[in-house]
């Protein structure tokens, strides 16, 4: 184990214009920032490429692209290594995936969480430090199930994509609601094309703890619930490939990606993630990274290592990509005169709803923590703004902020798990 090791991480950088001024003051105190730390970690949730691939029928949401030199971009902020297992890696297929790895590891940037097949996908990958080594271990919860990367056979070969983190949701009724439920499956062929093809052998019968109504899971329960638990096999999978990256590194690093949430809560991330999150602190991570849902959510100590339930964004410009889809056109009733601006336009009546207009998503914080023989000793949290209000094509650059409410709010999201965050000025200190 090495001595100390300090680590600085960020949530998501869907980045999709160049750097405008890389002297300026707002990027180098935030590049000096995260130039402090050893590791120095974002999520890339942009594929980067020159069209090398085509527009996927589904996308993260809006079909994310940029021109590779904007890794050069990240680098000059201080990041050496990234995740990019999310909802965009596949939105312009797998000549999109190809491009945007190859772009990777031609400026020689560490990432994780996507691969030719599942064994890659889903490999620590590894960061010489100067102080120690350092694996990084990516998955994403959030994905169109087309996207998992495939395993490989001695007899075939896998399939490009992500690591997966799928979950099993159950919803709970009281028993009388339960069986007016099973009664109205057995009265309407919700189940038909589900029961048929089990009769026919293309699909696998519940285990009769359940029953099945349309595509969803109904249990009884003493009261009306949403249960989710991480699926076992890919548990199983991320838990190996942490205790592979335990006994290669000096310290484990994890990231999810989960949009998924609590009800309707967005700041709440959902059942299946808390649970992963702990088990994987257990299973001998030294931290847990979430992102995903744009927005912060708190922070949990446990067993003294930090989860980061979401780190919110880092850079968001999602409404300058340089070309979108038919498909994203045709969903907003746009025929083929109509451009990009009149795209997000309609999208936003305006710049009316969306998440332009939801000042959460424009506030975040970048923590830096160091860990001493294993153990965390210090956890400071430095709240950056990125724009809000400002026009589309402006907003989404970070800067370092000294609005203490971005603190206050983290506090009341962490406050359920027992975190205590003590401000300092216009830094936040976590209480060890």
């Amino acid at each position: 184990m090495g001595n100390t090791m300090t680590f600085v991480a960020t949530g998501d950088s869907f980045i999709t214009r160049r750097l405008p001024n890389a002297s300026s003051e707002s990027f180098r105190s935030l590049s000096n920032l995260i130039g402090q730390a050893e590791f120095r970690f974002t999520n890339l949730e942009v594929t980067t490429h020159r069209q090398e691939g085509f527009p996927f029928a589904f996308s993260g949401g809006t079909w994310a692209m940029a021109q590779p030199e904007v890794l050069l971009d990240l680098q000059a902020y201080g990041f050496n290594i990234m995740a990019w297992a999310n909802n965009h890696t596949m939105d312009y297929a797998y000549g999109g995936l190809t491009a945007t790895k190859k772009y990777l590891e031609q400026y020689g940037i560490a990432h994780a969480g996507v691969g030719a097949n599942l064994a890659e996908a889903s490999q620590p990958v590894y960061l010489d430090c100067p102080s120690g080594r350092v694996a990084l271990i990516a998955a994403t919860s959030t994905f169109h199930e087309s996207w998992i990367a495939g395993e490989q056979r001695p007899d075939m070969p896998g399939r490009p994509g992500v690591n997966p983190l799928r979950y099993e949701t159950t919803y709970i009724l009281p028993q009388e609601e339960f069986a007016h439920l099973e009664r109205i499956s057995r009265s309407i062929p919700i189940n038909a094309a589900f029961n048929l093809d089990v009769k026919e052998g293309f699909a696998v019968a519940g285990d009769g703890t359940s029953i099945r109504f349309g595509g969803n899971r109904f249990a009884v329960g003493a009261e009306p619930a949403c249960e989710t638990v991480p699926a076992l096999a890919d548990k199983k999978r991320i838990l190996k490939s942490i205790s592979e990256a335990r006994r290669q590194a000096d310290y484990v690093v994890v990231s999810i990606h989960s949009h998924e949430m609590e009800g309707e809560n967005k700041a709440s991330p959902a059942a299946f993630f808390e649970q992963m999150a702990r088990a994987c602190i257990d299973g001998g991570a030294d931290a847990v990274l979430g992102h995903g849902p744009h927005i912060l959510r708190g922070i949990e100590i446990y067993r003294n290592r930090p989860i980061f339930y979401s780190l919110g964004n880092f850079i968001f410009q999602n409404e300058t990509v340089s070309r979108l889809p038919a498909d994203f056109y045709e969903k907003y009733n746009l025929g083929h005169e109509s451009t990009v601006a009149d795209a997000f336009d309609t999208r936003t009546h305006h710049n009316q709803k969306g998440l332009g207009v939801n000042p959460y998503v424009w506030e975040s914080v970048v923590p830096y923590w160091r860990m001493e023989e294993g153990e965390l000793t210090d956890l400071l949290l430095y709240p950056i703004e990125l724009g809000f209000g400002t026009p589309r094509y402006r907003r989404g650059w970070p800067v370092l902020s000294k609005r203490q409410k971005i603190l206050e709010h983290l506090q009341t999201l962490s406050e359920p798990y027992g975190t205590i965050i003590e401000l300092d000025g216009h830094v936040g200190r976590v209480r060890i």
